[in-house]
């Protein structure tokens, strides 16, 4: 008896030590909380007022957590009406000492309307996980940027105007394409970050998930060995939804910050979402899955703990 207790005494202090050490986990649950509350505003789409309510709550979210936020503003004329629209990027830095950085992004904005549902094309699109998933993710993940190890710093982009789309002939990527170009200035002036590489996560809730690589990364000689390194913590971590394939070429914030900043860039996105609800009505949070969020969430995490 005296044996055993004199064991246990020894091992508890092990015990608590390692859980101690165990890296927190990436909360699919959480994050799919935020995504509910960001969807609750309705509609945001750029230079709307639940967009400018959305920005306050994202202001005091990462405020709380520790990150230092700041605002990218600028404005735009309607192509149809002629009235300038405000747009404003959020960006969040976390360990701003650190000059080398990792960009990691997503749009908030929602597109104007729903124009692909078959019923209803002029209706309410809430963009659950077209806009609510990215930015739900990067809210989650903020929890752990404060204890981020290593020499690279964190900077949390969230771009606005991604998808201020009327038409077939409007331009899409305005939000990035315009800090891509502040950055490319910038670097040119030897100022501000060096982003060594830019992840962008876009449409990351759907139920079904399906995260092919996307072609422009896999031909960026630059961004693929990101891409790869991406794929191969997936694997590691049994990330079955991470497929090491190329299937799908998409427009998204990746392209500017490769194509206009320089800055070797990976997406991730769920682009098999477009045969559900991807711009229709039905982009609601019952459509999204907390499952998805964490899948991603994980991975982004675990790639970013890795970076030396």
């Amino acid at each position: 008896m005296t044996t055993r207790i004199a064991t246990l005494l020894l091992v508890a202090p092990l015990v608590a030590a390692a859980a101690e050490a165990e890296p927190q986990a990436f909360s699919g649950d959480r994050a799919f909380k935020h995504l509910e509350a960001i969807c609750e505003l309705g509609p945001r789409p750029t230079g709307s007022e639940a967009m400018r309510q959305q920005r306050v709550m994202l202001a005091e979210h990462f405020q709380k957590a520790g990150g230092h936020v700041s605002g990218q503003a600028f404005q735009i004329r309607d192509r149809y009406t002629g009235k300038p629209v405000h747009v404003e990027n959020v960006v969040v830095s976390w360990h701003p000492d650190r000059r080398e950085r990792i960009l990691v992004a997503a749009h908030y904005d929602t597109r104007p309307f729903p124009d692909r549902d078959p019923v209803n094309p002029r209706g309410r699109f809430i963009g659950a996980n077209d806009g609510a998933s990215g930015v739900a993710l990067l809210m989650e993940l903020g929890r752990f940027m404060p204890e981020l190890a290593g020499p690279v710093g964190v900077d949390f982009v969230l771009f606005d105007a991604e998808e201020y789309v009327f038409g077939n002939r409007d331009k899409y990527c305005i939000g990035s394409e315009y800090f891509a170009r502040q950055y490319k200035t910038d670097q040119r002036a030897g100022r501000g970050p060096a982003y060594r590489a830019a992840i962008v996560v876009d449409m990351v809730a759907g139920r079904h998930l399906e995260i092919w690589q996307e072609k422009n990364n896999m031909s960026w000689p630059e961004s693929r060995p990101l891409v790869d390194s991406v794929w191969g913590v997936a694997a590691r971590l049994g990330a079955k939804e991470f497929i090491p394939r190329a299937k799908y070429d998409v427009l998204d914030d990746h392209v500017p910050l490769r194509n206009i900043g320089g800055i070797p860039s990976c997406e991730i996105i769920d682009f098999g979402y477009t045969e559900l609800e991807w711009h229709t009505t039905q982009d609601l949070p019952a459509a999204c899955s907390a499952t998805s969020l964490e899948t991603v969430g994980r991975v982004v995490l675990a790639w970013l703990r890795e970076q030396r």
